[in-house]
């Protein structure tokens, strides 16, 4: 089917990069059938296609989307807000077994693979797989119940949460930069509120429509003044 569909593209002058997208995304949907057929129901993959600027709905193809509540159409999750902000695509790495958890409190065990364009400069899609290890924890810590002969530390670091839109993305964004300074947003002094914005800014946060309107009033903070927190990372970034 790709070798008569890529000939029939071709003919068309623009058509080598139409070939490409039409072809890569039909691999990968067939890979994610592949995994999910062999992994089983608990075994979501999902596609996201950066190349059409459809941030808030970037899900392209879904299979098992009952894990994470997701379907075609929905949002971005955090890893996808993080590559858009990359500005140096080329150096994003795969990221391999770890942890993230769904909106309803399932653990998942996630991989994320970056799919670039032809010139390698760009990431057109990213496929990505959440296994579902709730069970299978559940068994792991009656068998350390049993074989365990110290106490385990609970000073673990919390999975991100997988959502279904970018206003729960935005939220669970704004709920992680609290979480890092370790106080309100009312108690934060300005160099802590800095180092929280600064933190949505990595993560992406002001590419989500509106975010800034939200994020100042959360602060308490005006639009100008979040806008000039954020020129002071710049500058300490650039420095």
């Amino acid at each position: 089917m790709f070798i008569v569909q890529s000939y029939l593209i071709l003919k068309n002058p623009e058509g080598k990069e139409k070939m490409l997208m039409t072809y890569t995304l039909g691999l990968l949907t067939q890979i994610a059938d592949g995994l999910s057929r062999q992994f089983g129901p608990d075994c979501e993959v999902v596609i996201h296609d950066l190349k059409k600027h459809d941030m808030e709905h970037s899900i392209v193809y879904i299979t098992n989307g009952h894990i994470t509540n997701r379907q075609v159409g929905d949002g971005p999750s955090k890893v996808v807000l993080e590559t858009l902000h990359n500005k140096d695509a080329a150096s994003l790495k795969d990221h391999l077994g770890y942890l993230t958890r769904s909106a309803n409190g399932r653990i998942l065990k996630s991989s994320t693979f970056y799919i670039h364009n032809e010139e390698g400069d760009a990431i057109d899609y990213i496929l990505a797989i959440n296994f579902d290890i709730t069970g299978l924890m559940t068994v792991d810590r009656a068998i350390k119940a049993l074989i365990d002969t110290e106490p385990q530390s609970d000073a673990k670091k919390q999975p991100d949460q997988i959502v279904t839109n970018v206003t729960d993305l935005l939220d669970s964004l704004i709920e992680q930069s609290v979480l890092m300074i370790g106080k309100p947003a009312a108690l934060m002094n300005k160099e802590e509120k800095v180092a929280a914005i600064q933190f949505l800014n990595d993560a992406g946060a002001f590419l989500i429509t509106k975010s800034g309107d939200k994020i100042s009033k959360y602060f308490g903070i005006s639009k100008f003044t979040l806008y000039s927190y954020i020129d002071v990372n710049s500058r300490k970034t650039d420095n």
